[in-house]
């Protein structure tokens, strides 16, 4: 399958390492040599320098044999043209990055794929709602969903008050409790596979699958009373800001501080159930008029990544529960836990991941990465012809360094055991180590 992608920024890059260690053929295209040798370096693909609007680049490229086209540059209007281009040129399914939610919007009065376009992706969009599951679930540091909520991968941190610490990890699953099992430990700035005898630390990272009926059971695990979220801060009128405040609020009570006034005089009137506060979410003196301390949960998305940081860490000393920053450096999220924020978010990743949903074609369902720990959560299909059929996990050799967390059968989250035994079509939710994920998904073909 031959996959062309249009900019070799953040979304592209991760989008083209993601499709490559499936195999496909991938040609990366952008203006800038420097960004390209980095991708050509890094990754088995293609590359092609150039401007993709230039109907000359994309035949050169390739267009006419290639079954996608993905439109990944931070321009909207680009993007659009892009695929606008690409499909008079042959090819078969376009995906444009944009920016504008009322794209998004309009899908039912406006004909997209007349114009070329067949799938919109918003970063926006996808940040807002990945903010919005983390408030709702916010004991987790992490929260991903696989299926139709089948399972979920979701992070606690052990608190010096949790009476699993000093205790082997086996210990977590009193009574036989099959509905969840950890998977991956970090420590420090370690990542683990642990064993049932893997002794538990305070401030232990713990990561676990487990289907939707435990989720309340896995975030009773930490040591920390459960305190139901009612108070929510966001900083930052950004179009994340906004979005997300606009979610919030059907469910939290919500303030969001936007230092700009003209902007904050718009958001009043988009955002009639948000309060709106005109301030400086910097300023100690100004969070402390607006009752930072009673807040439940506080958000920085504004458009510098050290501001969302240090008021975080700001909002943090005064007494908020959990706080969650936005970062545009991919890099930063590896430190989200040792600086002391609780989670950061980054949309280009969280982008990437999305548009590799919509694309993969073979075994590989979906990617995971999660913030901060050194390993990836593959999710897979797995066919009639694979080895791991019929067979009880306990017998698969599976390579060293992953585990097999759960599996998705008929659209039915199921925590396995050893004695599971995997059938065709099931869908298999694999923690790895990143210097295995080609042998694991070999593995699974």
């Amino acid at each position: 399958m031959r996959i062309l992608i249009s900019g070799a920024g953040e979304v592209g890059f991760h989008l083209a390492k993601d499709l490559a260690m499936e195999g496909q053929d991938i040609v990366l295209i952008d203006p800038d040599r420097h960004r390209l040798e980095h991708a050509s370096n890094t990754l088995d693909i293609q590359t092609i320098e150039g401007d993709a609007t230039c109907p000359n680049t994309l035949s050169k490229a390739g267009i006419a044999n290639a079954s996608l086209l993905v439109a990944a540059t931070n321009l909207e209007a680009r993007n659009m043209t892009i695929c606008t281009i690409g499909k008079q040129l042959g090819v078969k399914r376009t995906i444009a990055r944009i920016s504008n939610l009322q794209h998004l919007r309009n899908k039912q009065n406006i004909d997209y794929q007349a114009l070329g376009i067949d799938i919109m992706i918003s970063p926006t969009e996808l940040a807002a709602l990945e903010i919005l599951r983390l408030v709702e679930h916010s004991s987790f540091t992490d929260h991903y969903i696989f299926g139709d909520n089948a399972l979920h991968l979701v992070g606690i941190r052990l608190a010096s008050t949790s009476s699993y610490v000093g205790h082997p990890l086996m210990d977590m699953r009193e009574s036989g409790d099959v509905r969840f099992i950890p998977v991956s430990i970090k420590r420090g700035t370690e990542t683990l596979i642990p064993t049932g005898n893997t002794i538990l630390e305070v401030d232990d990272f713990v990561y676990f699958i487990c289907i939707s009926e435990a989720l309340d059971k896995v975030a009773s695990l930490d040591g920390i009373d459960q305190v139901n979220t009612e108070r929510v801060m966001v900083l930052g009128g950004s179009r994340i800001g906004a979005r997300a405040a606009e979610l919030l609020s059907k469910e939290f009570f919500t303030k969001l501080v936007e230092i700009n006034r003209e902007k904050a005089v718009r958001l009043t009137d988009e955002l009639p159930n948000t309060l709106i506060l005109n301030g400086d979410g910097r300023n100690v003196e100004f969070l402390e008029e607006e009752d930072i301390s009673a807040t439940d949960l506080f958000i920085a998305v504004t458009g510098q990544t050290e501001t969302n940081i240090m008021s975080c860490l700001v909002a943090k000393s005064k007494g908020v529960k959990k706080t969650i920053a936005l970062v545009e450096n991919i890099d930063y999220m590896n430190f989200s836990q040792a600086v002391g924020v609780d989670t950061m978010l980054n949309k280009k990743l969280i982008a990437a991941n999305s548009i590799f949903r919509f694309v993969r074609k073979g075994s590989v369902v979906s990617v995971a990465s999660i913030r901060g720990v050194d390993a990836e959560v593959l999710e897979f299909e797995v066919n009639e012809k694979s080895k791991v059929i019929n067979k009880p996990i306990r017998e698969l050799k599976i390579p060293p360094g992953a585990i097999i967390g759960g599996v998705i059968r008929d659209g039915i989250g199921k925590v396995t055991l050893g004695d599971f035994v995997i059938l065709p079509g099931d869908h298999v939710v694999v923690f790895t180590m990143p210097d295995n994920m080609d042998k694991v998904e070999r593995f699974f073909r």
